[in-house]
């Protein structure tokens, strides 16, 4: 045994005693043997090394190693530096032995399916199957694999799978969780992030899903202190400037969230969640051009997204770019059910480029609209085209159901979802197709189970609407309640949700809790919205609140002054709390003539 020096030097210090002697063996014990090289080369896999681990695995090719021994792990290698057709070259053309077979087979899924070819990854995931039938890491991108191709239900399946053989397995977990999240919401999710945390606190993708999650309960200062870590580990982590500007945004600090945002990278430029906070900052920062680049990107993205489609239509409005606002919008804001501030911001528009004409027709459409009604989405496909394609696809059964749907034909819609449906049965998208075919068809029972199904997979709020439409549809006005006030509990924020839940509180005769809805709704973003002013001020009224019914109702009719209801209902409310006779009688002769028009 040989006695490093500064061992010896450490003892003569210490003067002796069973502690010295401890170090001094741990100091003069023979070092320990260097690891295998396909032991390091494993190691630094786990640790997402791929270079690093493809020098060890070509110096061992030198060596003289087999090829069919270490292609698996050259191929991971590979993936794990974004080289798929390279990854691809030891995967394919390379047989394994039976102690890589499984790694090699899992590896080639996973390359085919960063290329989209979901067929041949099923295919490779299978044969990986049959070495590692009980590998969690399998299991994952199964289920990944499966939710890709729209089974989404076996991808639910798969998930669990996962999360039973690797209880410890931070992508199990991960999966796990974030399919729950879909499912039943953020709070449902936190147990499974803060399991995956347990054994891995500093994996930062993991962190950062777990901070979003925060996040989306309004746990801002637990989140503050997840992304705070991720810096510390990582100053260059894209997600977690993300989230920071997430954060300054939500204070009102633009620029602040801008830098933080601009800090992140690709992140902004090729992310949806990124790319929208971007286009919000320069639409609250004055940037309007800026901003209705991005929601213009973001709206060929995401077509069926009202929330961009407005807030592309208000960048524009913003910009002065009033001629490609009404290019770009009027049939969409002509259409019964469309939102009134698009409709309002098409009129706006007309009467800045001089046609008056058009901006009256535009903005009395918008005055006597309510846009409460359920409607189908209109087809981005003409009905012809979309029969030709038939419903073969997710995206060609949706063109060819809304196009039915639109051309008053509801029973081949329910056809036609329902022969999609058979072709994807695991799909939640499948699912609620059906239900939108059932709903416009007038039959809220059936609707309301394939509803249902479909939330199973993921509950958003489209989907949660259309639910609540369906069960009042079949008679069941208090599941609809609860409906609204389960979504009003996962997201305070939600205005619509509130709204809704007041109108019918109010109408139940709940006066109070209606009035404590609409003020949160007020408080949230619906504060230009002339209808839940009207709303808040028949609340007022019903509770004996003189002040407050007329201040709301003043406000309704600044928003629109040409709508009938919001005039009439000012006169009323004048009239019934002591205010002027002759502007309330004013008042009502103002809407008489606007309900005459």
């Amino acid at each position: 045994m040989t006695c490093r020096p500064e061992a010896r030097t450490v003892l003569r210090t210490i003067g002796g005693g069973l502690g010295a002697i401890l170090l001094l063996l741990a100091a003069c014990s023979e070092p320990l043997p260097e690891a295998a090289p396909i032991e390091r080369a494993q190691q630094a896999l786990a640790a997402q090394d791929g270079l690093g681990a493809e020098i060890i695995l070509r110096e061992m090719l030198a060596g003289g190693t087999p090829e069919m021994e270490i292609a698996a792990y050259l191929g991971e290698a590979e993936l794990q530096q974004g080289q798929i057709a390279e990854a691809r070259r030891w995967l394919e053309s390379s047989s394994f032995t039976p102690a890589t077979a499984g790694r090699g087979f899992h590896m080639l899924g996973r390359a085919r399916m960063r290329e989209g070819n979901l067929p041949e990854a099923g295919m490779a995931f299978d044969r990986a199957l049959e070495f590692i039938p009980e590998s969690p890491d399998l299991w994952v991108d199964i289920g990944r694999l499966r939710y890709l191709g729209g089974e989404h239900r076996q991808a639910v399946d798969a998930s669990i799978r996962a999360a039973e053989l690797g209880p410890q397995n931070v992508a199990a977990l991960q999966f796990r969780a974030q399919l729950v999240r879909d499912a039943a919401g953020p709070e449902a999710a936190l147990p499974w992030y803060e399991a995956a945390l347990e054994s891995n606190r500093d994996n930062l993708a993991l962190m950062g899903d777990y901070a979003a999650t925060l996040g989306e309960l309004g746990q801002l200062k637990d989140m503050l202190v997840v992304v705070r870590r991720m810096i510390e580990l990582d100053e260059e982590n894209s997600q977690a400037f993300y989230l920071q500007a997430v954060l300054a945004a939500r204070g009102g600090r633009f620029d602040l969230a801008r830098n933080l945002l601009d800090r992140s990278g690709s992140l902004q430029r090729e992310t949806p969640a990124a790319m929208l906070l971007s286009g919000i900052i320069d639409l609250e920062t004055g940037n309007h051009a800026s901003a209705s680049q991005m929601f213009d990107r973001l709206e060929r993205m995401q077509p069926d997204n009202a929330r961009i489609r407005l807030l592309a239509a208000r960048s524009l409005a913003l910009g002065g770019k009033h001629r490609e606002l009404v290019h770009r919008f009027e049939d969409r804001a002509g259409q019964p059910g469309a939102p009134p501030y698009l409709t309002t911001l098409v009129g706006r528009s007309y009467e800045v480029l001089g046609e008056r004409a058009k901006a009256a027709l535009y903005l009395d459409l918008a005055a006597r609209s309510t846009a409460t009604g359920l409607r189908p989405l209109p087809s981005a496909t003409s009905l012809d085209v979309a029969l030709a394609r038939g419903p073969k696809t997710g995206p060609d059964a949706a063109a060819l159901v809304r196009a039915l749907l639109g051309a008053g034909q509801p029973a081949a819609a329910i056809d036609n979802a329902e022969a999609f449906l058979r072709l994807a049965p695991g799909s939640g998208d499948a699912a609620a197709l059906a239900g939108d075919a059932y709903i416009f068809a007038g039959q809220g029972r059936k609707a309301a189970e394939y509803y249902a199904n479909a939330a199973e997979i993921r509950q958003f709020w489209p989907l949660a609407r259309r639910m609540v439409a369906a069960e009042l549809a079949a008679g069941r006005r208090q599941s609809a309640l609860t409906l609204l006030e389960y979504q009003l509990a996962k997201n305070s924020a939600n205005t619509e949700a509130a709204v809704m839940l007041a109108r019918a509180e109010l109408q139940s005769g709940n006066a109070a809790k209606a009035g404590l809805l609409l003020d949160l709704a007020i408080a949230n973003g619906a504060a230009r919205d002339p209808q839940v002013w009207m709303l808040r001020a028949e609340t007022a009224l019903a509770l004996d609140d003189a002040e407050t019914a007329r201040e709301a109702a003043i406000r309704a009719y600044s928003l629109q002054r040409m709508n009938p209801e919001a005039t009439g209902l000012l006169a009323r409310i004048l009239t019934q709390t002591g205010g002027s006779d002759a502007q309330a009688q004013a008042l009502a002769h103002k809407a008489a003539r606007l309900q005459r028009r």
